[in-house]
């Protein structure tokens, strides 16, 4: 299936996938580095942000090469042209990512999530995911400090995206450090 997209997006409707590194060649090629799995092959535009706008740009051609990826837009036909992208972030519309297995979620979908502890009970709403080297964390407000939770076993017992939760097991003593 191929997504088609002609109109302008919010970006609270988009998520990044990458950014224009540089321009590639003469012909108004780029090479965008790629922080997100996409499958090129279902795509036909992509939205560049350019002055806090996501303005759509049409895919002429691409080349895949792992976390690179040289694309060629339409009407972008010289490297003067494409030197104007550089540094841009890329977006897609949300509906567009793939769909993940059930427990699963992307980062931005958790944001406003109710975190409930077994034992405490309701801790707070989640207000940020980060890294931490190869660890997802999610950021609660707890008591007027915030509190970061591992993304993994033993801690998320389980997610509910229907009811906007997520039941966690903190071991004793964790909401005290």
């Amino acid at each position: 299936m191929a997504f088609l997209f002609i109109n302008t997006m919010e970006k609270d409707q988009c998520f990044k996938i990458g950014y224009v590194a540089k321009t590639h060649g003469l012909k108004g090629e780029v090479t965008m580095i790629v922080t997100e799995p996409i499958d090129f092959d279902t795509i036909e535009s992509l939205f560049i942000e350019q002055r806090n706008s996501l303005v759509p740009y049409f895919i002429s051609s691409f080349s895949d090469r792992g976390d690179k990826v040289f694309i060629k837009f339409e009407d972008i036909n010289s490297s003067e042209k494409a030197s104007e992208l550089k540094g841009s972030s890329i977006f897609l519309p949300k509906e567009a990512r793939p769909k993940l297995k059930r427990g699963e979620f992307y980062d931005d979908e958790v944001i406003g999530f109710t975190v409930i502890d077994e034992k405490v009970g309701e801790l707070g709403k989640i207000t940020e995911v980060s890294s931490a080297g190869p660890n997802r964390l999610i950021t609660v407000l707890f008591n007027l400090k915030e509190i970061l939770i591992p993304l993994n076993s033993p801690f998320i017992l389980s997610t509910n995206k229907t009811k906007k939760t997520i039941k966690v097991a903190l071991p004793n003593g964790f909401l005290d450090i």
